[in-house]
Parts: structure tokens; sequence; C-alpha cells
């Protein structure tokens, strides 16, 4: 008798995967155009110096990869700057926009990939492309993903969410490949960790996280229904050394550039420094600081601001979702590990959880949400990182009712159309009003492009050849918008990080002592190094600006 024959993996973009891909690009492309159209894709301030930062590395006094500084990751800043180098692209930010907008599409194909090979009877062959109520459940996450309005806005501008999500999902999606069974997919799991930690620090969370799984998978004993170990040693130790190399490069490049390989952390720019900063111009702590329950409220509040308007709706997206992870947390316990290896990768989706929880309340990321104190928006949008978590919750709902043999058909329809209803209702009363992440950018930044507009327009009256003195890091959106050429600008970006404690033959420096030497224009902000650089100077005041709720600016000629 012959012995059967393995059925081939799947293909990884059959017909479904390529359909999905172009309807996501079709939505990527028509929201860009709306939002552009409107204004509206440079409307944050981090997506402005997300784009400069990126533009600095080759349009600089002193370009290089030093201009990446230390904060933000530096992965976004490289994917964009191919598409900088038009200064049509950069004063537009269109190029800041690409990479988000490919992201968003390869993170819609990455969830609908998690969840029919999750829920495919078998994931690893060509029965999951026909497992009908396993394509059902996977077209609901991606759908519940591609369609939200936050991520459709998002997507369209140089943020960094739309790229981290991508990366992982993917991250998650080919973890789960590996532990049923696809040995190739380890490294493909540890290169998108390695993406993620090179985007944002929530990645390295997740690294943490996913090295700690494998670990433990590794060391625990053959299981009677398993045929043998979850994970072996070498790949458990392989899997550690990607995902600990994107953190181990970024704390070297810090180490050796700033002389602080924490910098990004305990710096004048993190995130501590600036509510020490906040604080001493006598304002509150943020809610949650020091106070973990609290901090995690805060953060539940944010994700599902992000996928209703109501509270009541909010409430049955949560609600909805303890209970399917709940429930798929008892029967990974009780059922045989070939369940387990399916479903339990999903876990992993719930990982910004801990995360933004422990951030909001000892790593100074304050959160506000507009329905609790202090009645405001800001960083609402980092509720989206559960994004994945809710579509692979409520896909998952979908099909257990199409899988029931319980209910007739007419019953397994209807309740599936409830699901589809609420997802619908939640989205289009988003829509109907303004999302939560767009609004955040509307209400914090209105001052600053009013003032940033007025800026531009003076710009790029100044003559051809000029050389500007700036502090460029609250107001680089308007050289962008005025299309200035920031190798023209001296700003704190030409200081030599390097030479500690102080660099008095730096550029930077030498132009605060002597404006009149270095520049034939000098810019300056209320309160910022070049306004108390040039106090006492004697310069020309060319003109003020004044608008409401920001630092008046000053224009002066040097000569």
């Amino acid at each position: 008798m012959a012995k059967p024959t393995r059925k081939p993996p799947a293909a990884p973009w059959d017909s479904e995967v390529r359909l999905l891909a172009w309807l996501a690009t079709c939505a990527s492309v028509l929201s860009f155009l709306f939002y552009y159209q409107r204004g509206e894709i440079l409307l944050y301030g981090d997506a402005v110096a997300h784009i400069n930062i990126a533009r600095r590395i080759f349009d600089s006094i002193t370009p290089g990869p030093l201009q990446l500084g230390t904060v933000w990751l530096p992965l976004p800043h490289l994917l964009m700057l191919p598409f900088l180098i038009s200064n049509e692209m950069w004063s537009r930010g269109v190029g800041g926009s690409l990479p988000s907008m490919v992201a968003f599409v390869f993170g819609a194909v990455g969830i609908f990939r998690l969840v029919r090979g999750a829920l495919s009877r078998d994931a690893l062959s060509r029965d999951a492309a026909t497992d009908l109520p396993a394509r059902v459940a996977a077209w609901t996450a991606a759908l519940i993903y591609a369609a939200n309005p936050n991520l459709i806005y998002l997507q369209t501008t140089a943020m960094g969410e739309a790229l981290y999500l991508a990366f992982f999902i993917w991250s998650v999606a080919f973890f789960g490949e590996f532990v049923r069974g696809e040995a190739k997919s380890l490294t493909k799991c540890g290169l998108c960790v390695v993406a993620a930690c090179l985007t944002r620090y929530d990645g390295w969370f997740l690294a943490v996280t996913m090295s700690a799984v494998m670990v433990i998978l590794a060391l625990l004993r053959r299981q009677p229904d398993d045929k043998a170990k979850l994970i072996s040693p070498a790949a458990a130790i392989k899997f550690v050394l990607i995902a600990a190399s994107a953190p181990a490069l970024w704390l070297a490049y810090n180490g050796l550039v700033y002389r602080n390989p924490f910098e990004f952390e305990n710096g004048p720019y993190s995130a501590r420094a600036i509510e020490r900063k906040t604080q001493s111009a006598g304002n509150p702590g943020h809610p949650g600081a020091g106070n973990l329950p609290v901090a995690t409220l805060y953060f539940l509040k944010s994700a599902e601001a992000n996928i209703a308007a109501s509270q009541w709706m909010q409430r049955v997206w949560v609600l909805l979702a303890v209970v399917v992870y709940l429930v798929l947390g008892i029967a990974g316990v009780v059922l045989s590990g070939s369940f387990r290896r399916r479903f339990a990768p999903l876990f992993l989706l719930l990982v910004p959880l801990p995360f933004y929880a422990l951030s909001v309340a000892y790593g100074a990321v304050p959160i506000f949400v507009p329905q609790w104190w202090p009645f405001s928006h800001y960083n609402v949008r980092y509720g989206l990182q559960l994004l994945p978590a809710f579509a692979a919750a409520l896909s998952i709902l979908i099909y257990e009712i199409a899988e029931s043999a319980r209910w007739t058909r007419k019953t397994r329809l209807a309740l599936a159309l409830i699901v589809f209803a609420l997802v619908l209702v939640s989205y289009a009363d988003i829509w109907h009003g303004t999302p939560v992440s767009l609004k955040e950018a509307q209400v914090n930044m209105r001052g600053r492009n009013q003032l940033e507009a007025q800026l531009a327009s003076l710009l790029q009256k100044l003559p051809p050849a000029s050389t500007l003195l700036m502090y460029s890091g609250d107001h680089v959106g308007a050289l962008q918008r005025a299309a200035f050429p920031l190798r023209r600008v001296i700003n704190e970006g030409n200081h030599r990080v390097w030479r500690q404690p102080s660099d008095s033959e730096g550029i930077w420096e030498r132009a605060l002592a002597d404006p009149v030497q270095y520049a034939e224009y000098v810019l300056a902000f209320e309160g910022d190094p070049v306004w108390q650089a040039v106090q006492g100077k004697h310069l020309h005041a060319l003109i003020e600006i004044h608008v409401s709720g920001q630092a008046h600016a000053v224009l002066y000629s040097t000569r």
C-alpha cells in the first residue's frame, strides 16, 4: 500500500488574500485622498516630527544617521526616508504617509491569515482555504480591522500605529504557524519582532513576552496527546537571540552616541523629562500615575473609544471580548494540546494591555480620555493597539456560531447578523461624528498649526540663499510647510551630542553665541534657547506673531 503523502502547504498569497489586499489598498488610497484634500494628514505634531527626522538625515548642515535622535525608534524614519527625497512629497507630507498605508494593507492581510490559520481544522494544508467557517471568521477579522475609522485615519499619516500593528500581527501569525508545526516560521516571527522593536517600545515588551513563552514551551515535558515537545531548546534560544538583537542595537547606539544607553528613557527629551517639566509648571500628575488599576482602566477606556462612540456599545465590545478569551482560556486548560496550539497564540494579541497599563502607571505615559478627568484628548490613539484582539475575539464568536450544532441554521444566521450589526453600527456612529484619533489631533494641534502656517508664509519670502537660526524642536512644521531646506537652518539637531558635557566648538553653540556671524535671520520662540540667546543682542525684529495658546514668535534680521 502506498504511503499517504502530506498535502503541500497553502500558498501564502492565495486568491482570497490577494482580493483582500486589493480591497485594503483601495480603502487606503481613497481614505488618504479624502484626508489629504481636507489638509488633515499633518495635524499631528508627532507626524510632522517623524517626517523631518527622516528628512534631516540627508537634508541638514550636519547630515548623517546621527540625525535619527534618541527618543523615537529608527525604523519608521528609515522606511519613509526614500519618499522624502522629493521636496514636494516632503513639504506636503505624502512621503511620510506611504509606509503607513503599505503597513495598513499588510496588517489587514496579517489578521486574516492569523485568524484563518488558527481556526482552520488543518491550517497547514490547502484545506485551510476551503474551510468555510474559518474563512468567514477570517474575513470578519479583516473587516473589523481594516474598516476601523481611527485606523483608517492614522494610516494616512506618518504616525507609527499602522506600521507597528502590522509587525505585531505578523509576529503573532508566524508564531502561531510555528507552534502548529511550520518550522520556517520561527525566523520570520523573529524578524517581525525585531521590526516591531525598532518601531515602537511596545515591541520590546512583545519580544520579552514571546521569548518567555518560547522558553517555557521548550522546558515543558511532552504531553500524553502530543507527538513531540512543542518547541526545542535550540529553537527557543534562536528566537531569543533574534528578538534581543534590536533592543541591544538601540541600547548600544544610545550608549555610544549619548554616553547613556537609556538616554531615550531618562534623557532631556524622554517622556519622564516631559512629565517633570509639566509638573514643575504646576500641573498635577496624569491620572493613573503610580496606580496600576486606574492606569488599566484609562487604557481600556481609550481602547473602547477607538472601536465605538456610544458607551453602551463600547461595553458590549469589551464584554464579548472578555467572554471569548475567558472561554478560550478555560478550554485550553481542559482540552487537547492540538486545541492549545491553534488558539493559545491569539492570547498574545492582549500584550498591549499590560504594557500600556504599566507605562501609564510607572512610565510617565499619560492617556487622557474625554469622558474622564481631565476630560481631554491625549494619546487616546494608544487604545488602537487592542484592535487586533477585538477583531480576533469577534471573529472567533462568528466561527463558534457557524460551527454550533445546538442551533438551527436560521438561529445561527440571526446571531451572526447581530454581531455584524454591532460592528456596522459602532463604526457608522464613529463616522457620523469624528474618529477620536482625529479629534485628538484637531483639539491639541489647532493653535500650533495656525502658528506654523503663518510662519511658513514668512519663511517663503526670505532670500533663497539665506541662513536661519532656529530651535526647530517645537515648530519644524513651519519649515516643512514652506519647503525651506533644512540644510539652511542652524538648529539643535546640529549639536554634537557625543561631546560631553558641552560642545563649545559646535556650530549650534557658536551660532547661539554670535548669531550675526552665522545667520542672516533668526526665528525665536519665547522661552526657547534661541530666544534666550538673542536677548541683549540688539537684533532687528522684522515681525512678531501671536497665536492664542502658543509661545509668541519673533523673526529677526541680523544684517
